[in-house]
C-alpha cells in the first residue's frame, strides 16, 4: 500500500508531500491543475521512462520518493531478498532523482538500483490502468496465474499435486542430463573425482583433529618460556632464597600466630585458615613440581605437527573451510563416483522413473486443465455480466485456455496457456486486452476484470486514470461503486471529472494550480466534509455554485455512504 508520495521540482509542482490512505483516495480538480503531474510521477517511481523536460524550469533535479507498506505482499519480500535489501517494520522507500544531464539516480531502502529492478519491484507494488503500458492485465503471463486464483481451493488442490509431480520430474530428468553426458567428460569427472576422494581418504582427518593440534603446538612453540615459569614459581613458593620463599614466610606467620592464641582466642580461626592455606599450597608445590620433572619437549613432535597442520591446510583450501566441510564434500564425492561408476544401470532405472512421472503429469496437467476450463467458464459469465453493469453491454470477455494435448514439454502450469481476450462491440472480434485503443474502455474493462478478481489479486494499490472518459449517468454511478467495492480489499487510487466517482472517496484530495505573480505551482489538499460538498458542487456545476448543485453534491455523498454501508 502506498502510504506517502513526496514530489520535488515535477513540471508545477514545487514540492508536494501527500498522504494516501487505505481504501478509495480521489483526486479531482480542473483540467490542467496537475492531475496527470502526480499519476506521471508514480509512474517514474515504478521504473517507467521519464523525460528531462519533466524538471521544473529553473531547476537542475527533480526528486520524487514513495513510501510502501508491503507487509501481506509476499513477492515483494522474495525480490528484496534476492536483490540484498534489508527492510525495517514492513516499509519500503522507493526515490527516482532525474537531472538536467539525463541521469537517473533509483534507490530502494538507501540502495542504488537500476531502473530495470526498480520496475521489477513497482510492478508487485502498483498497478496503473489508464493511458499506460505497465498495467498487469496487459501481460499475458499473468493470466494463468489469475485464472488459477480464481479457480479457489478445488483448482489449488489439483494444481499442487501438478507441482509437486513437476519438480520430481525435473529432478530425474536433471539427473539423467548430467549422467548422459559427453563421455570424455564423464571420464575426465570421474578421474577427478577419483584424486579427491583418495586425497582426503589418505589424509585420515578427524573432526577436531586441527583444534587438538594447534593447542600442542602453541605449548612446544612457547616451551622454553612455559619451563622457565614452572621454575621460577616453583623457586618463589618452595626453595629457601634467602629465607624468602613463600612457604617460608607463612610458616613463620604461622608460628607466631600460633604463640598468641592463648592470650587472644580470636586468633585461632585465623591461624586455623592460614594453615589450611599452607596444606593447599603445599599441594600446588607438589603439582608444579610433578610438571617440572615430568616436562619433555620434543623438537621433533613440533615439526610433526606443522607437517600435519599444513596437510590439513592445504585440504581446506581445496574442499572446505573446515574438517567437517572437507568430510562432507569427501561422502559427497564418494556418493558422485559411484553414480557414475553405475551410470548405465542407474539411467535405464531413471529413465523408467522419467516415464511413470511423465504419464502421472500427463494425467495431472489433463485433470488440471479439466479444472480451468470451469473456472474459465464461470470467470467469463461474471466479467461479462459485470461489464454489463458497467453500461458496455455489447461487450463479451473469454479465456482463450489451450491445452498441447500428449505434449511433454511440461511448464511449472502444466500444458495450459491462458489468455484474456475482449470484445467491446457487437460485430467486433475477440482481440488481446493490448489491443483495446480507448483509454477509458480500457480502464472500465480492467475495473470489471479488478471487480470479480478482487479477492485474489495480489497487488495491494491500483490507480485508474481517465476511467471516466465517454462515461455518464448511470454509468458513472456504477463505476463509481465498483471502485468503492474494490478498495474492501485494496487501496484504490482514482483521478477523476466525475461527481458520481467522486462522491464515494473515502480520503478526497484537490489539486489545484495557483500562481504568486511571478510562478506557477500545484498544490493538493484533503478535503474536509464542507471542502467535499464544495469540489462536488462545482464538478456538477461548474465554476459558479448554485445553492441547486451544493444540494446536489449533499445527496450524492448521502446515498455514497448508505452504499458503503452496505457493502
Amino acid at each position: 500500500m502506498l502510504l506517502q508520495l513526496d514530489i520535488q521540482n515535477i513540471a508545477l509542482i514545487d514540492k508536494l508531500s501527500l498522504e494516501i490512505t487505505p481504501g478509495l483516495n480521489v483526486l479531482t480538480g480542473e483540467t490542467g491543475a496537475g492531475k496527470s503531474i502526480i499519476i506521471d510521477s508514480i509512474n517514474a517511481i515504478l521504473g517507467e521512462r521519464v523525460n528531462k523536460d519533466i524538471i521544473r524550469n529553473g531547476k537542475d533535479k527533480a526528486i520524487i520518493e514513495a513510501i510502501f507498506d508491503y507487509n501481506k505482499n509476499t513477492y515483494v519480500s522474495d525480490i528484496l531478498e534476492q536483490l540484498g535489501i534489508e527492510a525495517e517494520d514492513g516499509n519500503i522507500i522507493i526515490s527516482r532523482e532525474i537531472s538536467l544531464s539525463g541521469k537517473n539516480t533509483c534507490r530502494i531502502n538507501g540502495r542504488l538500483v537500476n531502473v530495470s529492478t526498480l520496475k521489477q519491484v513497482g510492478e508487485l507494488l502498483i498497478d496503473i490502468h489508464g493511458q499506460h503500458d505497465n498495467q498487469s492485465l496487459l501481460k499475458t503471463e499473468t493470466h494463468i496465474e489469475l485464472l488459477d486464483a480464481f479457480g479457489g481451493a478445488a483448482l489449488e488442490k489439483y494444481k499442487a499435486e501438478y507441482s509437486e509431480l513437476f519438480e520430481e520430474y525435473k529432478s530425474v530428468k536433471s539427473r539423467i542430463q548430467g549422467l548422459v553426458g559427453d563421455k570424455g567428460e564423464i571420464a575426465r569427472r570421474m578421474d577427478m573425482l577419483k584424486f579427491q576422494i583418495d586425497e582426503i581418504k589418505n589424509a585420515k582427518l578427524k573432526k577436531g583433529e586441527d583444534e587438538i593440534l594447534n593447542k600442542k603446538r602453541q605449548v612446544l612453540v612457547n616451551s622454553e618460556k612455559i619451563m622457565s615459569s614452572i621454575i621460577m614459581s616453583y623457586e618463589l613458593l618452595n626453595e629457601d632464597n634467602n629465607g624468602k620463599s613463600a612457604m617460608y614466610i607463612l610458616n613463620k606467620i604461622l608460628q607466631e600466630l600460633s604463640s598468641i592464641c592463648k592470650y587472644d582466642e580470636g586468633i585461632i580461626p585465623i591461624s586455623e585458615k592460614l594453615e589450611s592455606v599452607i596444606y593447599q599450597l603445599e599441594d600446588i608445590c607438589g603439582d608444579i613440581m610433578e610438571k617440572r620433572d615430568g616436562a619433555e619437549f620434543d623438537p621433533e613432535e613440533l615439526s610433526r605437527i606443522d607437517e600435519r597442520l599444513d596437510i590439513i591446510a592445504r585440504l581446506k583450501r581445496k574442499y572446505g573451510y573446515t574438517i567437517e566441510e572437507i568430510l562432507e564434500f569427501y561422502e559427497k564425492s564418494k556418493s558422485e563416483y559411484q553414480e557414475l561408476l553405475q551410470s548405465e544401470s542407474l539411467i535405464e532405472e531413471l529413465n523408467k522413473q522419467l516415464d511413470e512421472l511423465t504419464q502421472k503429469l500427463l494425467s495431472s496437467s489433463k485433470q488440471l486443465h479439466i479444472e480451468r476450463e470451469k473456472a474459465a467458464h464461470t470467470l467469463e459469465k461474471n466479467i461479462t455480466a459485470e461489464l454489463e453493469n458497467l453500461e458496455m453491454k455489447n461487450s463479451e470477455f473469454k479465456v482463450n485456455l489451450l491445452y498441447k494435448e500428449n505434449d511433454t514439454n511440461f511448464t511449472k502450469n502444466g500444458l495450459d496457456c491462458a489468455e484474456f481476450l475482449i470484445s467491446s462491440n457487437i460485430g467486433e472480434p475477440l482481440k488481446p486486452l493490448s489491443k483495446i485503443a480507448s483509454g477509458g474502455e480500457m480502464s472500465r474493462i480492467m475495473l470489471a476484470i479488478k471487480t470479480i478478481l478482487a479477492n485474489v489479486d495480489s497487488i495491494p494499490t491500483l490507480i485508474f486514470d481517465e476511467i471516466d472518459t465517454g462515461i455518464s449517468g448511470k454509468a458513472a454511478q456504477k463505476v463509481g461503486e465498483r471502485l468503492s467495492y474494490i478498495s474492501k480489499n485494496h487501496q484504490v487510487l482514482c483521478v477523476t471529472h466525475l461527481s458520481q466517482l467522486a462522491c464515494m472517496a473515502d480520503n478526497h484530495l484537490l489539486i489545484e494550480k495557483n500562481s504568486n505573480g511571478e510562478n506557477t505551482f500545484t498544490t493538493v489538499k484533503s478535503l474536509d466534509s464542507k471542502g467535499r460538498i464544495e469540489e462536488i458542487a462545482r464538478i456538477i456545476g461548474g465554476s459558479d455554485i448554485t445553492n441547486l448543485a451544493i444540494k446536489h453534491a449533499e445527496e450524492l455523498i448521502k446515498a455514497a455512504k448508505i452504499f458503503k454501508s452496505k457493502k
